[in-house]
């Protein structure tokens, strides 16, 4: 197989890092956004000729097109992987202005720069793949995650969108949604708000528990899952959804189909707002 270039946001930790290091030692080249270097010391050392790693914050979007553009400069970049993003639980009312402010720059606006400002390169280049790290919460809601879920509904939406757009280009584009995995996203990184006593033992604090290495670890494997999203690249077509984690794939499916049943109950409401025939 030919050595690809992969872009991908966010290789210090988590998915970033699982899917940075597989395709590094099989000898594809990687640029791996960071917001320091501490963590990827190594990444460097071991593979000087096919490793960099820019120094990016996603939410400043001026540096997400420098970057962006500096890579395509190089040369071709097969694969984009917007993937940077963090957890943030708490009640609606528990959560700052600061903090909502911050977790929508970071894991919606952020993508959304990034993908837009790589569009023209890969139209330019003749096609290539866009991947979006979502989650399963993209579809599923959970109480005491209401900003994450707004950020994954948000970035789904539009990766759904700009698909449609895009795909006449020879770019595909796919959704990666994975269930919970033993990263630093659950056990290191994820942010939680000042808690305010009212919510204690109510389902908006139910994510305490989940939080806990003590009450069991995430089922998912983040090196299973990183080799799933690498082999989606050479899918054709590509998927627009990729569904990571038994638990996550089930849960999804019995909430659509709650979903479905909804909607279908709404067909004579939803028709008498309809003008009559021939009016």
């Amino acid at each position: 197989m030919t050595a690809r270039t992969w872009l991908i946001t966010g290789v210090s930790s988590g998915f970033g890092h699982a899917l940075a290091t597989r395709l590094l030692e099989r000898g594809d080249r990687v640029i791996g956004t960071v917001r320091t270097r501490d963590k990827v010391t190594r990444l460097l050392e071991k593979h000087p000729d096919t490793f960099t790693a820019p120094v990016l914050d996603v939410t400043d979007t001026a540096a997400v097109r420098k970057t962006v553009d500096e890579s395509f400069a190089v040369g071709r970049v097969d694969v984009v992987v917007s993937n940077a993003g963090y957890g943030l639980f708490g009640a609606a009312e528990e959560l700052t202005d600061a903090q909502v402010d911050h977790i929508i720059a970071t894991n919606l606006t952020g993508s959304i720069t990034l993908i837009r400002a790589a569009l023209p390169h890969l139209r330019a280049q003749g096609g290539g793949r866009i991947i979006q790290l979502s989650s399963y919460g993209g579809q599923v809601a959970f109480p005491g995650n209401s900003l994450y879920h707004a950020t994954k509904w948000g970035i789904e939406g539009f990766a759904e969108a700009v698909a449609q757009e895009v795909a006449g280009f020879g770019i595909g584009v796919t959704i990666v949604e994975p269930g919970g995995a033993r990263t630093e996203f659950r056990y290191g990184s994820a942010r939680v708000a000042d808690l305010v006593d009212a919510y204690d033992g109510t389902p908006a604090h139910a994510f305490q528990a989940m939080l806990d290495p003590a009450g069991g670890l995430a089922p998912g494997d983040p090196q299973r899952m990183a080799a799933r999203i690498i082999e989606s690249a050479d899918t054709e077509p590509a998927p627009l959804r990729l569904v990571l984690g038994s638990q996550a794939l089930d849960s999804t499916i019995d909430v659509l189909r709650r979903r479905i049943d909804g909607f279908e109950s709404q067909r004579e409401l939803a028709a008498s707002t309809d003008f009559p025939p021939g009016e």
